[in-house]
């Protein structure tokens, strides 16, 4: 069977508890979306992803699709796969691109977005963002995420760094989100930058 150009897709809340009831929304997507989707669960493992096409099932964070089984051939399957982005690790960063930063350590994974570091406290010049981007210098390749639809930058964090961070983190505006980065053991940055 050849890939389709759109599948019927039924999607559903995996949050729903077992007396909550979550409305199933059926709709229309591209076969590349769905592929996507796959992806952003098993990456681009053609066995993984051929095994759940053929299953008609997956979940992704808190959805779960389901659709009617479809079996590709292998050579089809890595056709529709090609048109999914692959890891580049020639790319460089480019900070116009970084949508967001991820402080990460063990058993830490705090996302900033970059239009919350980029709000300034009144009366400041700077914006927390700023001191985020001289260390985004230093940041190398990692991998392209499927789930995030992006390339990750990561820069692995001195002491001297982790302390300046600590010394800045009074610039940025949400102070909650400062607070949970005061009292996190991060050791590294990641950028999030899409294509």
């Amino acid at each position: 069977m050849a890939a389709p150009d759109t599948v019927r897709v039924k999607l559903s809340s995996e949050e729903a508890g077992s007396i909550a009831l979550t409305p199933v929304v059926v709709r229309e997507m591209q076969f590349g979306e769905l592929l996507a989707e796959i992806a952003a669960v098993h990456g681009k493992d053609h066995e993984r992803i051929a095994a759940t096409l053929k299953r008609g099932s997956v979940t992704g964070g808190a959805t779960r699709f389901r659709w009617q089984p479809l079996e590709l051939s292998a050579a089809e399957l890595t056709a529709a796969l090609a048109c999914l982005p692959d890891d580049e690790p020639g790319r460089t960063l480019e900070l116009t691109r970084c949508t967001q930063a991820l402080f990460t350590g063990p058993g830490v994974r705090i996302a900033v977005l970059r239009e919350v570091a980029e709000t300034r406290r009144l009366f400041q010049r700077n914006s927390f963002w700023t001191a985020l981007e001289q260390i985004a210098g230093k940041a190398q390749y990692v991998t392209y995420s499927h789930r995030e639809r992006a390339d990750i930058f990561k820069a692995a964090l001195t002491v001297g760094q982790r302390e300046s961070i600590q010394q800045v983190l009074q610039l940025l505006k949400n102070q909650a989100l400062a607070r949970r980065i005061h009292l996190a053991p991060f050791d590294a940055i990641e950028f999030i930058v899409t294509r």
